[in-house]
């Protein structure tokens, strides 16, 4: 009976470490989707203000050369 019950108290204790453990990696997994959203964030401000300076300097006179050369 004292062999079973020390059995018993190993499974607890592994389960609780093991929750414990899973507790851990759902709140680092929760911090990694906030940089990601960040990032992508970032990245969608990028990419709308690359398309704005590329309209830009389409529109851009072309350069010809002065009348004196």
């Amino acid at each position: 009976m004292a062999e079973e019950t020390s059995r018993i108290t190993k499974l607890e204790e592994t389960v609780a470490h093991q929750a414990k453990t899973i507790d851990e990696l759902s709140d680092q997994l929760a911090e990694q989707w906030k940089v990601v959203e960040q990032t992508r964030a970032k990245l969608d401000r990028l990419t709308e203000r690359f398309l704005s300076l590329e309209e830009q300097s389409l529109e851009a006179p072309t350069i010809t050369k002065p009348p004196h050369y």
